[in-house]
């Protein structure tokens, strides 16, 4: 039985006792508030005299309420301290307090598994301040985690809903086999059709696979590894400029992505009718004229910009923050 069943039926089987003793002295003939006290003083066995002078039957119930209440008192205070010493409590507090603040969140990521992989994508949403939540079935690895967590098989619907799916922005299944992943995107896709989906994928045949199940991308860790080591040998400061630009806090300009929303200042005008270099200050350095298109690099000034476009762009995160606010839907 768990601590938390043993306290709720201790604590039940204390109010039954004190209910069932404040009725028998009511029934013996004692007022509503003089049963209560006498039920309190005599299952905790302070000693005080009676409130009133018992009858035959009334010491008779006393005994069997003594015998009964007394047990039942210490057993529950036994449980308590129990659950005090041991921590059980404080952690269902703990548990209450985060479950309360995962409900609270919208438009999170949550990610799945803290392995190695997790926590890097764990340290880049810290730098980005974006909130996360993070699902793994082993609590000892995640002892000492103070972002917002989940312990529970991430394969089951049950824990996905507690993580937040409904209102997350997207999820990262960073487990470690292919087939936990695929299990993970199947469910993920299942649960929130428009969620974006970010599975690793340890071997380049398993990417299709997570493609098919519903992944909107499946990384391979090893291979994107492999490939920046190559492009620091053969290009070494256009890789720094790339982490410096993608990673560096201590570096003024950003590179974000933008989405353009129906309704928005720039939405069916061209790059020069739009003059978003002059008006916020950053530079486009591509476009994708929608999702499944391909990126145009350096895009002519006569490049329409109709809703979901999305544009890639530099610029500090004050001019980023305006290429934002033209780019977004007018409320009207």
């Amino acid at each position: 039985m768990g601590t938390l069943r043993r306290i709720r039926l201790a604590l039940g089987a204390l109010g039954l006792v004190l209910l069932a003793g404040t009725v028998g002295y009511v029934i013996l003939g004692f007022g509503w508030l003089d049963a209560l006290y006498q039920t309190v003083t005599t299952v905790t066995t302070v000693g005080f005299r009676e409130v009133h002078t018992l009858s035959p039957t009334g010491k008779a119930f006393t005994i069997v309420l003594i015998l009964l209440g007394v047990g039942t008192a210490l057993y529950t205070l036994g449980v308590l301290l129990e659950a005090l010493i041991e921590g059980h409590l404080h952690h269902h507090l703990e548990r209450r307090r985060m479950d309360r603040q995962i409900g609270r969140m919208t438009g999170h990521v949550i990610i799945c598994g803290w392995g190695r992989v997790g926590r890097a994508c764990a340290q880049y949403l810290v730098t980005t301040e974006q909130p996360f939540v993070v699902v793994d079935r082993d609590e000892l690895r995640l002892q000492g985690l103070s972002h917002p967590l989940v312990v529970g098989d991430v394969t089951d619907d049950d824990v996905l809903r507690a993580a937040g799916i409904t209102k997350a922005r997207a999820l990262i299944a960073a487990l470690n086999t292919d087939a936990d992943n695929v299990y993970v995107t199947l469910s993920s896709r299942a649960l929130r059709p428009d969620l974006v989906i970010i599975a690793r994928a340890r071997t380049e045949t398993s990417k299709s696979k997570l493609v098919r199940a519903g992944a909107n991308r499946a990384v391979n860790p090893q291979l994107i590894g492999g490939r920046r080591m190559a492009t620091f040998a053969l290009q070494p400061h256009v890789a720094e400029f790339l982490d410096v630009v993608m990673h560096d806090e201590s570096l003024e300009f950003r590179m974000e992505e933008v989405a353009v929303a129906r309704g928005s200042s720039v939405c069916g005008r061209t790059l020069r009718e739009a003059a978003l270099a002059e008006r916020t200050g950053v530079l486009v350095l591509a476009l994708r004229p929608g999702v499944a298109a391909p990126f145009a690099a350096n895009p002519s000034p006569d490049s329409c910009l109709d809703d979901d476009t999305i544009l890639i762009a530099v610029g500090t995160p004050h001019q980023l923050t305006a290429l934002h606010r033209e780019c977004a839907a007018r409320v009207t």
